[in-house]
């Protein structure tokens, strides 16, 4: 029989790698095994403003729920919204266990497990908390601080190269590497790039994966005058302040954006102190001159390194993506 870790981190990855974005709320996913220990449901937070992910599992599993066990990535909430308390059709459900991993930081909607505890049920917090914290990050920040959670992805030769001095640049990373960066587009609310990357890639930006709803907004930066691109509903932002970027984007919506281009944009965000997540893709190849990934960020001193945490090494392919924090941002 699987441990309540294993099947939290079956769940973890599931949520991580579902189709559709609940935005504004966080992503959560829950699993419901019968008093025997089977699965009898599952659920994943789907768009805003419908049933949870309790709600979800818990209809799958029927009458099989009495008795048995729930497992959820964040604490049940304990507040009515536009949906009820999840705390409440746990309760009604005749479950008897409750296992959860990140506690709900928002005093609104927190206090689930104590009330749960409170009418009989074993309740078990902080099961693989290191991983649910990361899924619900991106949502905790921008509630916090006002603005976007930023990721910043970069895909290099082993020598920091984005493109050859031909301009060539396809492809530098492996196939893996490349469906990687469409789930990763999957989780983000918006996808940015520059106005030169826009004007010499003409990238689509969309998310080529089955069952995607709904796709990333597109943004473009800068104030040069754009050619007709192939991208769907691009929005430009006419300035050059990664500051007013992300307001902006606030404003329309958007608590998580991907930064895919081009080094001008990167290094504005990196030298404002604004990129919460870097995800750099290297692929065992070597060009020896061509486009830099980072443009000048006027550092001439080793001193002046801008240091960043090392969070994770993945393997993809035959690439490797490196998950990295700016210092400042705690893991």
């Amino acid at each position: 029989m699987k441990s309540f870790e294993q099947h939290m981190a079956e769940l973890v990855h599931e949520v991580m790698y579902s189709p559709v974005r609940p935005t504004p709320n966080p992503r959560v996913g829950c699993r419901i095994l019968n008093a025997e220990g089977d699965i009898v449901g599952t659920g994943i937070h789907g768009t805003h403003g419908v049933e949870h992910a309790e709600v979800i599992a818990l209809q799958q599993a029927g009458s099989a729920a009495r008795g048995g066990t729930a497992i959820v990535t964040l604490e049940p909430c304990n507040h009515t919204g536009k949906t009820g308390p999840c705390v409440d059709a746990l309760l009604e459900a005749g479950v008897s266990t409750v296992v959860y991993g990140s506690a709900d930081p928002t005093p609104l909607a927190s206090g689930g497990a104590e009330r749960l505890a409170g009418a009989g049920l074993s309740v078990i917090g902080q099961v693989l908390q290191h991983e649910t914290d990361y899924v619900i990050e991106p949502w905790w920040f921008a509630q916090n601080n006002q603005r976007p959670f930023v990721t910043l992805k970069i895909a290099t030769t082993l020598d920091g190269y984005v493109a050859a001095s031909d301009g060539s640049s396809r492809w530098i990373t492996s196939e893996k590497a490349r469906l990687e960066v469409h789930h990763l587009r999957a989780r983000v609310d918006a996808v940015a790039v520059g106005t030169g990357t826009a004007v010499a890639d003409d990238p689509l930006l969309d998310v080529r994966l089955p069952g995607v709803w709904p796709q990333p907004r597109r943004y473009v930066v800068g104030q040069r005058t754009l050619p007709q691109l192939r991208m769907v509903n691009p929005q430009q932002v006419a300035t050059r302040n990664p500051h007013h970027v992300l307001s902006q984007m606030f404003e329309d919506g958007v608590r998580h954006v991907m930064i895919e281009g081009g080094a001008t944009l990167a290094s504005s965000f990196i030298s404002a102190g604004l990129v919460d997540q870097l995800l750099w893709f290297t692929a065992p190849k070597i060009l020896g001159s061509g486009t830099s990934a980072i443009a000048n960020l006027g550092i001439s001193n080793i001193n002046e390194a801008i240091e960043w945490h090392l969070r994770e090494v993945k393997h993809i392919g035959s690439d490797v993506m490196l998950d990295l924090r700016p210092q400042r941002v705690s893991s």
